[in-house]
């Protein structure tokens, strides 16, 4: 039923959109879909390379099962009172400056905020009072984020949701796994102009082993992940 959960058979389609090629909006308007519900969809169970119907109908019950039925009834709610607020910030920035040594600073404070919430998503408003910042500085960081596939949007009625997930990690590798593979076919692209036999050229090829070899190993691994989070692991 449109607007209400993707069905076996919904999956199905979008699987079969993309095997024939289909763009995110041709598919989510054969299921009369918002394209954001599809995309998301598809960024969360594989990307349009990896996407398997009954995989991501898998990889949904065992998230479904993990879910909480009350927020009232986790343990991190019902706990939020005793924690110690000065730790809890102390870890905050603690973990904020190890994100920092490769992000920018507000990216990796916006992250901390969604991995520390209970909710593991905040609107702009709650992370521009959290943050003491401006909207404009949140939304950069969000982009930012959103580039290396750590955070995406939901739409709340009118307000906007930045969600960190359960397969947060998983896409976050996938973007280092391509990033490893384009290292590899640049590097590549210099033997030949560079003479076959030469040394720049042999040091090239042994750099571009490496990192096809990196990125090989990476993308094991990051299907390891979904086999075994997903329940489908032998």
């Amino acid at each position: 039923m449109p607007g209400g959960r993707l069905t076996y058979e919904d999956r199905r389609t979008i699987a079969e959109g993309l095997a024939e090629g289909l763009t995110y909006a041709e598919i989510a308007r054969r299921l009369e879909r918002p394209r954001s519900t599809i995309g998301r969809e598809i960024a969360r169970n594989g990307g349009p390379h990896g996407y398997h119907a009954a995989r991501a109908q898998q990889a949904t019950g065992w998230r479904a099962r993990r879910r909480p039925s009350s927020p009232l009834s986790t343990p991190a709610t019902a706990n939020a009172d005793e924690r110690d607020p000065l730790a809890v910030r102390e870890y905050e920035q603690r973990l904020t400056r190890l994100m920092s040594g490769g992000w920018p600073p507000m990216a990796a404070r916006v992250m901390v905020c969604l991995l520390t919430s209970d909710s593991g998503n905040l609107t702009v408003a709650d992370l521009t009072e959290r943050l003491r910042v401006s909207p404009a500085s949140i939304s950069k960081a969000v982009g930012a984020l959103e580039q290396l596939g750590f955070v995406t949007r939901e739409r709340d009625n009118r307000r906007e949701r930045y969600v960190i997930d359960d397969e947060v990690w998983y896409r976050a590798w996938l973007v280092g796994t391509r990033s490893m593979a384009l290292w590899a076919d640049t590097i590549r692209e210099g033997v030949d102009l560079l003479g076959a036999q030469s040394p720049a050229s042999i040091r090239l090829k042994t750099a571009s082993r490496f990192f096809d070899l990196l990125s090989r190993d990476m993308a094991q691994a990051a299907e390891h992940y979904r086999r075994t989070f997903s329940g489908t692991g032998d």
